[in-house]
């Protein structure tokens, strides 16, 4: 096992060097350009500032006025959820990185990244309780639907208010008076705290003067107060308010003086010795029970908090000020989404949508329509429940004898499992492939994979120091003569039922003979640890996929130096992989037209002369989030198309297992084009265009232009749209 784990260590570093070495080609490759004349700060954009820009584009969602009130707040959480990441991994990746026994270096490049982050961010969090505070909140107000502060209660809901908190939060409540028999306690990431100033002695005559109050997480953090003390209206308060207006009640004989909420973002991102653990879901167990007590990376306070109290807390956290963040509402703006689940007045939402059946297949075998045709999904404006229903059929078919299947995220309930553990206790050969290291999944990932194991599905882990990310499933059945024919499914998203329908994402079901035959390659790979076979129809990485890109993208080149037509549109979560950026800067100087739909972080910087002139990029933000990773490269008229759950990242090039899979069939290859890229291009609702200073402006329709959303038109198109109902 050591050995081919070794094995494949080598030929992914082999990979590696030969990306690295691409890099002076593609310099060689244009006659036009050579990207040594510029500098590596006029090539790439900066990562961490392309992040954060995409969430300021999510903002500006929650800024839209036209945008249902309660969608706006949602876009406002999504905010809050996004900041929570990029601290957890981004900056705590950062900070690990720049530490030297406990101690941050004092680089300048650093520190300066650092300043700049911590700009942007505190300005985020900013404009983000400003909507809250002085736009969302009044507007609900004035729709009925209060989140009262004390201040704003009358007496009759003070006094529901301290009910419930003495019948349900105090008792579940364990203040913490500091001493040193009671030293700073354990806090929990992103949870929700208290510290409080204290005057006078306590019961035992010491002075002790801090205290700290952690809120049970099992709390609903949305409270609903009883529809007679509304006014006709619906009224709510936060579990924080609660508390707040109670605090006193839990310190008897005591003054106190002042006291402030806190939420501290830790480093959740998992370690384990990948080269010492014998048994990785046992490691990874342990570590999950550690997550929530990685190193702290920010802290939020109330915006009244005393200075000594934020003070403290920066000390006891070993945090510097640049990364303590005062905030005008909730610490945690995110549980805020509770709300949104409360209410349920439709014209504060966006207008029902449901994804139509595709009739041609509800009642048909599907095996048999396979194997007369590929079955192109576009998700979620065509239904997920087509590839639960693949699955489902072949738990339940006599004639299949084997399914196979990868899964990076599923969720806690999956029909979609339940097939599969289905499958194995029918005797069929199961083979699960989990990714354990599926970050903020591993714990529904494990369960899943603990209730395979013991229902005979084989399941595997993947390869030790590859997160397995291809999207995958493989079904064999034996039919008429006894052959075995092979039935696969390749997709751009998760086999999750709940992103499916708020995700935009590409699915093909086919019997493609080669297709699918070289999807069970991948398996027997990934199983065995063997040295894959060469693939026709798959781009497989960490060994191919990288050079299959480049590859295409200098063919391009080539035809465009030959003085034909030559063009590449890619589509997908974001662009960083510096050799991919090189080649396509190459091709841009040879006069290949390129235009690049990225959702988030950019590296690629567009339209500098002499670089990138020939490149566009541009993002769509819209009612859902866009997800789907489409390369198209014309190819003289022959409009190769690809799809993956790969991004043009580093990450996905060489530290996962990734497959791009082509779409041959002329049909779903112009769908593909039609749908899932030209109304994209189209688009001057939600999209934003990049330009070469790395800033973003959205795109308007110019004068006497139609206003053209593409998610509007797809979901005209290919579902169902309902019109606002009338209260």
């Amino acid at each position: 096992m050591q050995n081919q784990e070794d094995t494949i260590s080598a030929q992914n570093n082999d990979q590696q060097k030969t990306a690295s070495l691409s890099d002076s080609k593609v310099e060689a490759h244009s006659s036009k350009v050579s990207t040594a004349e510029f500098s590596r700060n006029v090539m790439f954009l900066d990562r961490e500032m392309s992040q954060i820009a995409f969430n300021w584009r999510v903002l500006a969602q929650a800024e839209d006025k036209t945008i249902p009130l309660l969608e706006r707040l949602r876009y406002l959480c999504i905010v809050g959820s996004n900041l929570d990441e990029f601290f957890e991994v981004r900056v705590a990746s950062l900070l690990a990185q720049n530490t030297v026994d406990g101690e941050l270096v004092q680089h300048p490049a650093f520190q300066a990244t650092l300043k700049r982050i911590s700009k942007e961010c505190h300005e985020l969090a900013q404009r983000q309780y400003e909507l809250l505070n002085q736009e969302i909140l009044p507007q609900l107000s004035k729709k009925g639907i209060h989140l009262l502060r004390h201040s704003e209660r009358n007496e009759a809901q003070r006094a529901w208010v301290k009910e419930y908190f003495d019948r349900e939060v105090r008792p579940l409540l364990t203040p913490i008076g500091l001493d040193p028999a009671h030293p700073f306690p354990q806090v929990v990431n992103k949870s929700l705290n208290f510290i409080v100033s204290l005057a006078g002695k306590d019961a035992f005559g010491r002075g002790t003067g801090i205290a700290i109050v952690k809120a049970p997480r099992v709390l609903p953090r949305i409270i609903r107060l009883p529809d007679e003390l509304s006014d006709g209206g619906t009224s709510f308060c936060l579990l924080s308010s609660v508390i707040h207006s109670h605090i006193a009640d839990l310190f008897n004989g005591r003054d106190v003086i002042n006291y402030s909420q806190f939420r501290v973002t830790r480093d959740s991102d998992l370690w384990v010795d990948e080269e010492e653990v014998k048994n990785l879901r046992q490691a990874l167990q342990g570590e999950l029970q550690t997550r929530q007590f990685g190193a702290a990376v920010r802290l939020e306070v109330a915006k009244n908090c005393p200075e000594d109290l934020s003070r403290f807390l920066l000390e006891q956290f070993s945090l510097d000020s640049d990364r303590l963040y005062p905030v005008d509402g909730p610490v945690n703006m995110v549980r805020l989404g509770e709300l949104v689940d409360h209410i349920k007045q439709p014209s504060l939402r966006f207008p029902p949508f449901s994804a139509k059946a595709i009739v041609k297949y509800a009642h048909a075998d599907i095996f048999t329509l396979l194997r007369k045709q590929d079955i192109l999904l576009h998700h979620p404006f065509q239904p997920f429940q087509t590839v639960i229903d693949f699955i489902r059929s072949a738990s339940q078919d006599p004639s299949v004898v084997a399914i196979k299947q990868t899964i990076y995220r599923t969720g806690m309930n999956s029909d979609l499992m339940e097939s599969l553990i289905t499958a194995a206790r029918l005797g069929k050969e199961v083979t699960v492939i989990v990714e354990l290291m599926a970050r903020f999944d591993e714990e529904a990932n494990i369960n899943w994979a603990d209730k395979l194991q013991r229902a005979g599905a084989q399941v595997v882990y993947g390869v030790v120091g590859l997160k397995t990310h291809a999207k995958l499933a493989l079904v064999i059945r034996r039919e008429e003569g006894g052959l075995l024919r092979h039935y696969a499914h390749m997709g751009t998203g998760n086999y999750h039922p709940s992103t499916t329908r708020f995700y935009t994402d590409f699915g093909l079901l086919t019997a493609h003979p080669g297709i699918a035959a070289e999807v069970n390659e991948v398996f027997i790979h990934l199983t065995g640890l063997t040295k894959p076979k060469k693939l026709d129809y798959l781009w497989l990485a960490p060994f191919a996929l990288q050079p299959q890109i480049i590859k295409a993208i200098r063919n391009e080149a080539r035809i465009a130096r030959e003085g034909r037509p030559a063009r590449i549109i890619a589509k997908m979560n974001a662009l960083l992989d510096e050799s991919v950026i090189r080649a396509l800067y190459a091709a841009s100087a040879d006069g290949v037209k390129i235009d690049l739909i990225i959702r988030g972080a950019c590296a690629l910087r567009p339209g500098v002369p002499g670089l990138s002139e020939n490149i566009r990029v541009r993002s769509i933000i819209g009612r859902f989030l866009e997800h789907s990773r489409i390369y198209y490269f014309r190819n003289d008229l022959a409009h190769d198309v690809h799809m993956a759950s790969a991004d043009w990242m580093n990450r996905n090039l060489f530290r996962r297992i990734e497959v791009a899979f082509p779409v041959l069939e002329k049909s779903l290859k112009k769908r593909v084009i039609t749908e899932g890229l030209d109304p994209y291009l189209k688009d001057n609702v939600n999209a934003w265009t990049l330009d070469s200073d790395g800033q973003y402006e959205r795109k308007k329709a110019r004068l006497k232009q139609p206003r053209f959303c593409a998610q509007q038109y797809l979901m005209q198109q290919l579902g169902s749209l309902s019109a606002p109902e009338e209260e």
